[in-house]
């Protein structure tokens, strides 16, 4: 069964739409201004708390220093890293070094083979294959053919498109944010939608 991942939650209420949906994973965008959805560590920290158990929360960072990011695996706001920045093999090694036992996840934007083979070569215990973070279209699917690992797919999903995008490529999990979102903002109806069209395709 294709794993589903909610991500850009921001408010009381996005989390208790994620409870009753019972998504795998949500993502908190930590740290980055850019987003309307940006939270800051003690935001996510009070969010996490309202999470019902078993959704896994996952930190959304991009360039942050690592001693911030350990800092939230290692108190337990976050069980996970995804990185959308520029961190490199030392960087996840680091990570690695400064928090046993935490998953850290790379996004790669996926605009050609070259940027598959980076994906691929990633040192990340999962990669995220997008069209460019925060855009809300999807990329090429067809360069996903040369991916040789367990992935996540992200880039303009929504759950009219999820079982089409789960038939042609199965993906490990998918990623979605703006595809459950109404005037900018979750829309519990569509998260529900989203997490149930994941579930339907058993692999």
């Amino acid at each position: 069964m294709t794993k589903i991942k909610i991500c850009g939650l921001y408010r009381p209420c996005d989390i208790q739409f994620v409870n009753d949906a019972r998504p795998d994973w949500c993502g908190f965008i930590i740290d980055f201004p850019k987003s309307h959805r940006n939270v800051s560590p003690h935001e996510a920290r009070s969010l996490r708390t309202c999470l019902a158990p078993g959704i896994i929360p996952v930190g959304v960072f991009v360039d942050q220093p690592v001693e911030q990011v350990c800092a939230l695996l290692n108190d337990g706001t976050i069980s996970i890293a995804q990185l959308h920045g520029h961190e490199d093999a030392a960087y996840i090694a680091a990570l690695r070094a400064s928090s046993p036992g935490h998953a850290v996840w790379k996004a790669f934007k996926i605009r050609s083979l070259d940027d598959l083979d980076a994906a691929n070569a990633s040192s990340a215990d999962l990669v995220l294959l997008d069209n460019g973070y925060g855009t809300g279209r999807t990329f090429d699917w067809s360069l996903a053919g040369g991916v040789n690992r367990p992935f996540l797919l992200a880039g303009g999903l929504a759950p009219d498109n999820i079982p089409e995008a789960v038939a042609a490529l199965h993906p490990y999990g998918v990623d979605i944010s703006s595809g459950v979102e109404t005037g900018g903002q979750k829309d519990r109806g569509k998260i529900l939608a989203a997490v149930s069209a994941a579930r339907r395709n058993e692999t």
